[in-house]
């Protein structure tokens, strides 16, 4: 959601140097843009510090709002730091920014690729807009290939599924809805990619088996890191996904997407895609926030699986996807064994 922000901040200080400092395994993410000259590993905070002094920084933009990334740039010698105030940590910004949407002392939601915005137009540049942007390299799009041409995938749009959700398993819909889901679109013709991270494998691999189907394939046999998920993602037809990473992968390369949103406020992760679907039930107690459910989930569990499969096929239709028949053959290769 940052990316608009960092194109125009490129664009606008174009004989600059801009250096991003992430966490080392979200450097797959950026990786094939032409946005930075250098990357700074963050995991380890005095040996960032120490990186940021050597670089003798005019301008930190801190989009996280924590005080460790305003602590780091302080001990880091930036010498002019933006962000907002946030965990008592106005007194290290030299721009500190007040929460643009506020009731009662309280933040209220509001989309943070505006707040993302916000921070480079206190430099100066122009609204950069809600256009995200990510790229590929040619090494995970040949990692994607191989995977296309293992399952079968050349003549058959494909769905992908992403059933995980770092924030906590409130956000989560359940897995034996995405069985079904994965089911049914198989039934329609439709290759479905079941996307996972690291420690989402199990999930993965038993929505595979529990669908049962050659269609129905998962990632937990592969290579994962960020820059493979971009290119698988860059290259479905739709994603179908919780409030996670992978759906705003999705939004940067222009892919439709179907959101099933629980207990956050859709306000906060607003992408203003034209391509892009919430789906959210109303339930007295949500939205809460909370990363665990203390009752019995039902924001999650009254979407039901009819109800997305018939929103994903009309939103395939809509975006002229066309699919096969499900009377015709189907030719999906069969998985190796686990």
């Amino acid at each position: 959601m940052c990316t608009p922000a960092l194109r125009t901040l490129r664009t606008v200080m174009a004989p600059g140097r801009l250096v991003a400092v992430l966490r080392q395994y979200l450097m797959p993410l950026f990786a094939g843009s032409p946005w930075f000259d250098g990357f700074i590993p963050s995991d380890y905070f005095w040996t960032a510090v120490a990186h940021l002094r050597r670089e003798h920084v005019d301008t930190a933009i801190l989009f996280p709002n924590s005080i460790r990334s305003a602590l780091m740039a302080w001990w880091g010698g930036c010498r002019r730091r933006i962000g907002y105030r946030r965990d008592g940590r106005s007194w290290l910004l030299t721009d500190p920014l007040d929460w643009p949407a506020m009731e009662r002392g309280q933040r209220l939601p509001y989309p943070m690729i505006w707040a993302y915005n916000r921070l480079v137009m206190q430099l100066g540049c122009p609204d950069p807009g809600v256009r995200m942007e990510l790229f590929t390299q040619a090494q995970d799009e040949a990692q994607a290939d191989r995977v296309w041409q293992r399952y079968g995938y050349g003549y058959h749009p494909v769905v992908a599924l992403h059933p995980g959700a770092a924030y906590g398993s409130a956000k989560c819909w359940p897995a034996e809805h995405f069985v079904q889901l994965a089911k049914r679109l198989a039934q329609s013709g439709y290759g479905v990619l079941v996307l996972c991270g690291p420690r989402e494998r199990h999930l993965a691999e038993l929505i595979e088996a529990q669908a049962d189907d050659p269609a129905v394939r998962g990632l937990h046999r592969e290579n994962l890191h960020l820059g493979f998920i971009k290119a698988c993602l860059r290259r479905v037809a739709l994603l179908v996904t919780t409030d996670s990473g992978p759906r705003h992968i999705a939004v940067a390369f222009d892919r439709p997407v179907i959101t099933l949103f629980g207990p956050t406020h859709i306000a906060w992760t607003e992408t203003f895609h034209d391509k892009s679907l919430h789906l959210q039930a109303i339930v007295p107690c949500g939205p809460c926030q909370l990363r665990r459910c203390p009752l019995d989930h039902r924001c999650m569990r009254q979407l039901t699986p009819e109800d997305v499969l018939e929103q994903a096929l009309r939103w395939l239709k809509r975006w002229h996807t066309t699919y096969t028949n499900a009377s015709e053959s189907r030719n999906f290769a069969r998985a190796p064994a686990a």
